[in-house]
């Protein structure tokens, strides 16, 4: 976590200080940077798989840009989250504000398609939230969980939550304007939050389905530690749409 933090905090750096570097090259080009410039240059409204929301954008050059935003909302893409092999049914309830640097390989292209790529490197404050539920209604049913089957009326409920994480974040986007004003965005990219905090419980009268095998009260036990210890849940993944306006 330590050498993330450092390797993302750096290539923020970099990112501002490749506004001075080329502003030699911008200049002949006509983009002389000018204290006006902290003013947004332009707006996104913006959804995905972090809720919904927008951002202010900054362009201090074809570039380098920033872009301050936040995501909320209990906007989810699908009903239901596999954890360690158990289905839940998933309630998400999102908030995250981010500060990114967008850095333009090609963004003086006369290609708007060339200049629309970019590689983002930022930080968020994650505070999300995730309600979930398994649950069997059929007396003859089963219900698994941490790979071991239960019989009876009940299920497992509980709370996986990413809350009040500084987390680093990369990714790729793609920005092109469809005209002066207006332009459509995509980005993909991960945060590294760490492993989330998870509290499982066990209700209703659930039993071992096959003699010898663990207890609900273990299974649900297991199921906590291996999310708490699992790599695969130290990354946030990121997903989202959206439209811009640049004044």
């Amino acid at each position: 976590m330590k050498t993330l933090t450092t390797v993302l905090t750096a290539a923020l750096l970099t990112a501002m200080a490749g506004t001075a570097m080329a502003e030699e090259v911008v200049v002949q080009d006509g983009y002389a940077f000018e204290k006006n410039q902290l003013i947004p240059t332009g707006v996104r409204a913006e959804v995905g798989t972090t809720g919904y929301g927008g951002a202010l954008l900054w362009t201090a050059n074809p570039y380098v840009g920033l872009a301050l935003g936040y995501n909320g909302g209990d906007i989810s893409w699908t009903d239901d989250l596999s954890v360690n092999g158990t289905k839940y049914d998933l309630d998400m309830d999102n908030k995250l504000a981010y500060l990114n640097a967008e850095i333009r390989p090609w963004g003086a292209s006369a290609n708007r398609w060339a200049q629309g790529v970019y590689m983002a490197a930022g930080v968020g404050y994650i505070d999300n939230e995730y309600d979930l539920n398994k649950r069997n209604t059929n007396a003859n049913g089963t219900i698994n969980v941490n790979d071991v089957a239960y019989t009876g009326i009940g299920g497992v409920n509980g709370k996986l939550a990413y809350e009040n994480d500084i987390a680093p974040y990369v990714g790729l986007g793609f920005a092109p304007k469809i005209n002066k004003n207006w332009g459509v965005f995509g980005e993909v990219g991960a945060y590294y939050t760490g492993n989330p905090t998870v509290q499982l419980t066990e209700y209703g009268n659930l039993q071992n389905a096959v003699v010898g095998s663990p207890s609900i009260t273990s299974s649900v036990q297991a199921e906590e530690d291996k999310i708490r210890n699992d790599d695969k849940y130290e990354w946030m993944p990121v997903a989202k749409l959206g439209v811009s306006y640049h004044f």
